[in-house]
């Protein structure tokens, strides 16, 4: 871990004057490249944008996919629902077969690229405060700070487990060089105190530059707490009523709502409206998304893009598992398994599985060859889901709950929801969830968090210990973590290695 904590003492001030790719086109231009230190750098407003800004390109290297597939896959192929055409992707075709090891590449960049935006939310935490600025903006880029780095530990207590904690900036002669891990509940304990701050930062509801907003922020918060609730802290029911009402509070905001159509989930022209709540950031031809080479049928000819690499796409049992009527699983919603010829627009191939439509940009593979269309990283039908979780486990099922549910269930075509009991509507949750968030890496997290997986042959859940995919593999206690990566273990040698790697 040492030479990742020196890189991002380096990071912090390079960073700083890079120009940042955050989108729109405020963030993108250039900031002051004169000379500067630590000492002398954080004196104008420009600077603390500037370092809140360099918080932000952490989320980027996670999304990096090409023929070596891509660090976000993790979290799908984890899941046993998901397949590759990618015979060189190893570090996919590990986690999917469930012989993964600390090794893997796509650990190592959620690792440090999730640290590098901590250290980068640390300078800003410390140093904006001493800027001579206006009050107002000075909290809003304070509380992108605190939201940003809980952002990263919340992934990283999930994914690694034990983790070290630092909320300090740090040099070559900081005690925090080598830190010890942190027990579970300090992360967590930070990361609320993080998300109470930003939300008192005057963040608004909505911004439509994608910046962090405070529905980005009540979504977050609404996302922990319904985790600490669920293993491995399993803090009490009234984490339950916590992230109920912190989901209410996004709904009752009246600012989000649901698209009509799930075209809108992947329209550039809709980025950061309506249901969406925070994305990640993407610009055709200046920071284009790299990930639609990934859901492209492998060298089928069927995209203007030069590289169709297969990397990912749904196992045609979890697919075939959805309600009879599900619009989800029709053609061209969530899935496509037709396309035509970039050399003949008229001739139609039957590809054979279910592949990712809910991510494809479609002008980008007619013609442009560049995306910009962005990644969801909260969505208004997920807080929905979150809600009606929540208040059930705490409340049973409410009307309030049935409607939230019900919400996304007359959007699919599906029939609503009632008369269920606590115990049926949890599930009946659990499956609206598990289809509506289908390769958003989220379920994963819940599988962990709920020490469930879904059975597609018998569509029921089953303990996620003994679960086995469709495909073979059973699931172990240790795929309940990902192991730390080897550099971090060789670099500092108070990290111990999750059981079973």
């Amino acid at each position: 871990m040492k030479k990742y904590i020196i890189q991002f003492s380096r990071f912090c001030l390079i960073g700083l004057v890079m120009s940042t790719v955050w989108g729109c086109n405020e963030f993108l231009e250039e900031t002051d490249k004169s000379n500067f230190t630590l000492e002398n750098y954080f004196t104008r407003p420009e600077h603390a944008t500037s370092v809140v800004n360099s918080i932000y390109e952490s989320l980027y290297p996670v999304m990096q996919s090409g023929f070596g597939g891509g660090p976000w896959m993790m979290l799908e192929f984890a899941t046993g629902l998901a397949n590759t055409e990618l015979g060189q992707a190893q570090n996919s075709l590990f986690v999917r077969n469930l012989i993964n090891n600390s090794d893997n590449g796509y650990g190592q960049t959620y690792w440090t690229s999730s640290y590098r935006g901590i250290a980068n939310a640390n300078l800003a935490i410390e140093k904006i405060p001493e800027i001579e600025m206006d009050n107002a903006q000075q909290n809003r880029l304070l509380g992108e700070a605190r939201f940003l780095r809980a952002y990263y530990y919340f992934n990283l207590i999930r994914i690694f487990g034990n983790i070290p904690l630092i909320t300090t900036s740090i040099d070559l002669t900081s005690p925090e060089l080598y830190p010890d891990p942190a027990s579970t509940e300090a992360v967590y304990n930070q990361i609320v105190a993080d998300l109470e701050v930003a939300e008192d930062s005057g963040l608004p509801w909505r911004d439509a530059s994608g910046r962090v907003s405070m529905g980005a922020v009540k979504s977050l918060f609404s996302s922990v707490y319904l985790t600490m609730a669920g293993y491995p802290l399993q803090a009490g029911d009234q984490y339950y009523q916590l992230a109920a009402e912190k989901a209410d509070d996004v709904i009752q905001s009246g600012v989000f709502e649901l698209f009509d159509e799930y075209s809108s989930l992947h329209s550039v022209e809709d980025k950061n409206q309506g249901e969406h709540i925070f994305m990640k950031q993407y610009a055709a031809f200046t920071v284009p998304s790299s990930w639609q080479v990934s859901i492209i049928p492998y060298n089928r000819g069927i995209s203007a893009y030069s590289a169709e690499t297969g990397g990912i796409f749904a196992n045609q049992e979890f697919v075939e598992s959805f309600e009879s009527g599900d619009k989800r699983a029709e053609e061209k919603e969530f899935f496509y398994t037709e396309y035509s010829l970039e050399s003949d627009r008229t001739t139609v191939m039957e590809l054979g599985d279910y592949y990712i439509w809910k991510h494809f940009d479609e002008e980008a593979q007619l013609s442009t060859t560049s995306s910009g269309m962005n990644w969801p990283v909260y969505r208004y039908a997920e807080i929905l889901l979150i809600y009606a979780e929540a208040i059930n486990e705490a409340n049973g099922p409410t009307t309030a709950a049935y409607e939230a549910i019900n919400s996304i269930r007359r959007r699919a075509n599906l029939p609503e929801l009632e008369n269920l009991s606590k115990e049926e509507f949890r599930e009946a949750v659990w499956r609206e969830k598990w289809v509506e968030l289908c390769f958003e890496n989220k379920t994963w997290y819940d599988m962990v968090r709920l020490r469930k997986a879904f059975n597609v042959n018998t569509r029921e859940f089953e303990d996620y210990v003994g679960h086995e995919f469709s495909y073979g593999p059973t699931l172990r206690e240790r795929e309940l973590l990902f192991p730390i990566p080897t550099a971090e273990i060789r670099n500092n040698d108070k990290l111990t290695q999750n059981a079973g790697y």
